[in-house]
């Protein structure tokens, strides 16, 4: 537990009371939501009831420490965030080492060994003030766009002083990370930027694989600024689909964790403002790979969005809904961060992976529903962190109500889910998967113990999602004794109520007997379980014959009618 934040103001009693039981409001949770100084001048008095992480907004950065005379150095204004963190137990962000903005006046004058010389006294000074830093913004806004740079670099020479710009070999920032790892060797060192959400993700992306490929130890997370999440000139949200798309975009590519570093939504409109909020911080929150939320201001009027720091969620002591809405979200969701940056292991109150209810038997019926429990990216993964189904289960796996049960819905390709089973004995089964989609593209896959049991199954698109028919097919043969069965959806829109599996297929001589006598319909299927269409026949000799004067390819064709109970194999 972190220390109470106690002001040295005059309080009534009962505010004093108040704010020494306050607790931030990602108390407990798996990462940290942070906040930044106001007006140049350390936090405010109430700064830890809300925030347990903290980043100066400008007084740490180079221009502010030794911008009027070079070898003066001035380090009051971060000392005061720096100093909250350590007597609060919160997480403090040095901000930032290199960046093209906010240096000192007298480096523009400096030639390319003599900038070199600065920025090494300059990390030194830092290093020597603050040899403990536990994250550090280590180069800020540095991607090459088609006019220059995010920020101001060619107005100094930082560029050439650090190895220079190589058609796009970024070798200033690399360099930077090297001299940074040289004398904080244990801090978390972080790439930040703006834009990384829109207009120059790939470039982003590019950079900080640049920084990787460079060496193993360089980079440890990339920052991602988040100013870029409103659209219509700063008076909607980001479209939600291509938030996600983006966000899960940035970790794919870069296997980095990733911090959200300078969030804000600078609408003046409440509600608007409250919806960017709601759509956009749960998706950091329970995305295990992002460390830690910092928001750029909260005091309505004290942020840098001009014209009226419309991006603070406390207007006038009052909350706006968007802070009411977060302080709720808070108090009832502790996130999930695999990192392992900033001591994290995992999700709060980690949960091993085990069977929901008992064991599944196969042959037997899998309910899709009844997917293990453990948690995201242990025994589910899903890309949503919203459960838009709000049914059965409560976790982010979006379930769906059928009539006496459940189905897996609003499912997105690369989601998959798990299942504790035990095969009875060493066979191929048949399974049968009653499935629905009003999409084109909907698949998925079987796996046992991460193995492939089935090719890729296609679901046709049935016009809504609310008929379901069988998809059916035989496994690879399955090893007896208990196993992980992992459902892979490989083609979006894809809804599975439940998957039967009986062993292997009937011999003829097993299911005659059953047969209704009089013309019936027969269903046929490849071996893949893709349905081919329907004979009428008699019986098995009469569906045998027809099916070889059919145009069927030679092959092995699995058939049933509404009277048996499993396939039979026909060849022809």
């Amino acid at each position: 537990m972190r220390k109470k934040f106690l002001s040295l103001i005059v309080l009534s009693g009962a505010m004093l009371a108040g704010l020494a039981n306050a607790a931030p409001l990602a108390d407990g949770a798996s990462k940290f939501l942070g906040n930044i100084s106001t007006d140049n001048n350390g936090p405010r008095s109430d700064f830890g009831t809300y925030w347990n992480q903290i980043t100066a907004e400008n007084e740490c950065k180079w221009a502010s420490i030794e911008g009027t005379t070079q070898g003066v150095r001035n380090f009051t204004g971060c000392d005061k965030s720096y100093n909250w963190a350590k007597n609060n137990g919160g997480h403090f962000k040095f901000h930032a080492l290199v960046w093209g903005s906010q240096y000192p006046n007298w480096l523009k004058s400096l030639s390319a060994d003599d900038t070199k010389k600065a920025i090494t006294n300059w990390f030194d000074a830092v290093a020597k003030q603050y040899p403990d830093l536990e994250m550090i913004d280590v180069v800020n806004e540095a991607i090459r766009t088609n006019s220059g740079y995010h920020s101001g670099y060619t107005d100094t020479k930082i560029i050439e002083a650090l190895g220079g710009d190589n058609n796009g070999d970024y070798k200033f920032v690399i360099t930077a990370f090297q001299m940074a790892r040289e004398r904080w060797p244990d801090a978390v060192l972080i790439y930040n930027d703006y834009n990384t959400f829109t207009w120059q993700i790939d470039e982003g992306i590019a950079l900080v694989n640049k920084i990787k490929a460079a060496g193993s130890n360089l980079i440890d997370a990339y920052g991602q600024q988040a100013h870029d999440l409103t659209t219509d000139n700063g008076t909607a949200c980001m479209n939600l689909a291509n938030f996600k798309a983006a966000l899960k975009k940035i970790h794919d590519q870069t296997d980095l964790p990733l911090f959200i570093s300078e969030y804000d939504i600078g609408i003046y409109d409440d509600q608007v403002q409250k919806q960017c909020y709601s759509e956009q911080i749960p998706e950091f929150w329970n995305a295990e790979y992002v460390a830690g939320i910092t928001l750029w201001g909260y005091i309505y009027g004290k942020t840098w969005i001009t014209p009226d720091g419309q991006s603070g969620i406390i207007k006038d002591g009052n909350d706006r809904p968007a802070m009411t809405w977060l302080k709720e979200y808070m108090a009832a969701n502790k996130g999930v961060n695999t990192t392992g940056l900033l001591g994290s292991t995992g999700t709060i109150d980690t949960v091993p992976q085990a069977p929901y209810k008992d064991t599944i038997a196969i042959p037997g019926t899998v309910e899709a529903e009844n997917y293990d429990v453990g948690g995201q990216s242990k025994s589910y993964y899903d890309a949503d962190a919203t459960n838009q189904g709000a049914v059965y289960r409560e976790d982010r796996v979006d379930l769906t109500a059928l009539t006496g049960g459940y189905a897996i819905g609003y499912t997105n390709a690369g989601e998959w889910l798990e299942y504790t089973v035990k095969v009875a004995k060493e066979s191929v089964y048949t399974y049968e998967a009653l499935v629905a989609s009003g999409s084109d593209g909907s698949s998925f896959r079987l796996f046992i113990d991460d193995q492939a049991i089935t090719d890729t199954l296609k679901v046709a698109n049935g016009g809504d999602w609310d008929t379901y028919s069988a998809v059916t097919g035989k496994t690879t043969a399955l090893t007896a004794g208990s196993h992980v069965l992992k459902i892979a959806i490989t083609g979006s829109y894809v809804n599975i109520d439940n998957i039967k599996f009986t062993e292997g297929t009937t011999k003829l001589a097993d299911i005659k007997a059953n047969l209704a006598q009089g013309s019936q319909g027969f269903k046929v299927y490849n071996v893949k379980g893709t349905y081919l269409g329907a004979f009428q026949a008699n019986n098995i000799s009469g569906l045998r014959t027809q099916m070889q004067m059919s145009n069927l390819n030679s092959g092995v064709y699995l058939v049933r009618n509404k009277n048996m109970s499993k396939f039979i194999e026909i060849k022809k």
